[in-house]
């Protein structure tokens, strides 16, 4: 994978990608809330995509890229997201664009649909309910249009989510770490890129 910076309007974030020649579909990865990219599900989507032909990054977001360990509030995590996502648009315009991430990049993805012109969305272990009394993440899920996968361990301690209604939930082995289960990951990250690409 290459690693170039953009530049965004909340600082600079930081790309890994890999992109055969004549990509045909971008899948473009946020990771989650320490802003740490090298968990083993981005990496595995990666594989998965660009065995398909599709280009594939991994954003590392402003706020992780300055050293800070917890996204800051308000919009800009999404704002820079959706930043990175239109200039690598730029640089592969060709078929569908796929937007998601870990956890949390997964709950940026869902959020900027609509920004980023996402044409499908892709979750691995949506944080559905964080601990203690905070309410549930599902209305950030459920608004979703686009087809949407939501990759979940049957063990994950904030919960299983409900697929919106163009979405797809795909239970495995494991927990929020989603570290067990790979050969089922894969044919489910295999199974539905590939039907992202031919819609």
């Amino acid at each position: 994978m290459s690693s170039f910076d953009v530049e965004t309007r909340h600082g600079r974030a930081v790309v890994r990608m890999a992109a055969p020649e004549g990509a045909r579909g971008l899948l473009v990865l946020g990771p989650g809330a320490s802003g740490q990219t090298g968990s083993a599900d981005l990496a595995l989507a990666c594989s998965v995509a660009g065995s398909l032909g599709m280009a594939a990054a991994v954003v590392q977001p402003p706020y992780a890229v300055a050293g800070r360990r917890v996204p800051p509030r308000g919009a800009s995590t999404d704002e820079a997201f959706a930043d990175v996502v239109a200039v690598l648009r730029e640089r592969f315009p060709d078929g569908p664009l796929v937007t998601g991430g870990r956890s949390f990049g997964g709950r940026v993805a869902c959020r900027t649909v609509e920004a980023t012109g996402a044409d499908a969305v892709l979750c691995l272990a949506f944080p559905l309910q964080p601990p203690g009394d905070r309410p549930s993440r599902q209305p950030e899920l459920t608004p979703v249009e686009v087809p949407c996968l939501i990759v979940q361990g049957r063990g994950d301690a904030f919960g299983v989510p409900i697929a919106p209604p163009n979405g797809e939930l795909v239970l495995v082995d494991g927990d929020h770490s989603l570290k067990k289960d790979h050969a089922a990951i894969r044919e489910a990250l295999s199974r539905w890129l590939t039907e992202r690409l031919a819609s």
